[in-house]
């Protein structure tokens, strides 16, 4: 888990992609205009027998996460629709306990689509984890990737729930703009966004 602790703190989002083996999640603060990592990193599910045992640690770790970085929004990754159904109420309930956890603390939190957060991130719905990872290296400038890639796929919904509500600083006057991606491409994302690739 990569950790970096930024100062002067406006407003603190926790993004989680939840999973059955391994969930994924980020942490990113908003400071005017600017966002900085503070966390990143998974949940390791797979060694623990049953799937009660899977939900009580997805409850459990989720709650620390709020407790220990007091976000002030939460967002997590829709379940996708998928052929094998056992797989799917699997994760519907992984996403429904994160969910819960979530609110137990007072929070709300807010749901994106699989293709809406990739949209978001690299302007192509399309986009394999690995072009999620980099994009993501390369909007919040952290050199080492995570063993997993289930935590840049967590961070991703807290980056995409960022760029999706246009976050207004507590101090600043202004809201942020945030320039429309295209569906088109690495290439016309890069052309459209040239103040998010560094």
């Amino acid at each position: 888990m990569e950790t970096i602790q930024p100062n002067n703190i406006d407003k603190v989002i926790l993004g989680i992609d939840p999973g059955t083996n391994f969930l994924g999640y980020g942490v990113i603060s908003v400071r005017g205009q600017k966002v900085t990592l503070i966390s990143l990193g998974t949940i390791d599910l797979s060694k623990l027998e049953t799937h009660q045992d899977k939900l009580k640690r997805i409850y459990e770790r989720i709650s620390y996460l709020v407790m220990e970085y007091k976000p002030h929004e939460c967002s997590i990754e829709a379940p996708f629709h998928g052929k094998n159904v056992q797989s799917m109420l699997k994760l519907g309930r992984a996403q429904g306990v994160a969910m819960a956890a979530v609110i137990n603390h007072g929070l709300e939190i807010h749901e994106y689509a699989p293709r809406k957060i990739k949209q978001s991130v690299t302007g192509n719905g399309n986009a394999s984890k690995e072009q999620v990872a980099a994009m993501l290296q390369s909007l919040l400038q952290f050199t080492e990737l995570p063993k997993y890639l289930d935590a840049t796929d967590g961070l991703a919904v807290a980056v995409c729930h960022f760029f999706q509500n246009k976050f207004v600083s507590t101090t600043a006057s202004a809201p942020i703009k945030i320039k429309k991606a295209t569906p088109k491409g690495w290439g016309a994302f890069i052309k459209a966004n040239p103040d998010r690739v560094k």
